[in-house]
């Protein structure tokens, strides 16, 4: 599972026109699902964004979670984080899930991040979406289940 995470003081999904989800100060993910993923997979990085230390403290440090500032989260379903592009001009995606899979593990994160507390706002799966957001730092960090960066 791929993650790319960015602090953002706002954030928002329209969809045709409407604007189906927003968020203030908090964190943005764009969430995509392998075809290897598991359970195990959701858990580990829902657990390491909700607790990533990547807001100012008092000292201006990176030192704080979205859970020690109460920060809100947007999740937005985003399949191309598995674009292969080494080959050719066309991404393959051969390494995402399955539709069926990939909504099922994004609707399980999404489930994880509520339970904890975090007031989550999602996109619409499977949908064209515009997603616009005001990075601030900017900070922004990619995170994979299965690899580090």
């Amino acid at each position: 599972m791929r993650a790319v995470v960015q602090r953002t003081d706002a954030a928002s999904v329209t969809v045709e026109g409407e604007v189906i989800a927003h968020i203030g100060a908090g964190l943005t993910v764009l969430l995509g699902v392998g075809k290897e993923d598991t359970e195990k997979d959701v858990r580990f990085l829902a657990e390491k964004i909700i607790q990533l230390r990547i807001f100012p403290d008092e000292q201006g440090k990176m030192n704080r979670s979205l859970c020690d500032v109460n920060g809100e989260l947007l999740v937005v379903s985003q399949f191309t984080l598995y674009g292969d592009c080494r080959k050719g001009r066309r991404p393959s995606f051969d390494a995402a899930a399955s539709l069926d899979r990939a909504e099922e593990l994004y609707e399980v994160f999404v489930s994880l991040c509520k339970a904890a507390g975090i007031k989550t706002a999602t996109g619409r799966f499977q949908t064209e979406m515009i997603v616009k957001l005001a990075n601030h730092g900017p900070v922004t960090l990619m995170l994979d289940s299965k690899h580090t960066f």
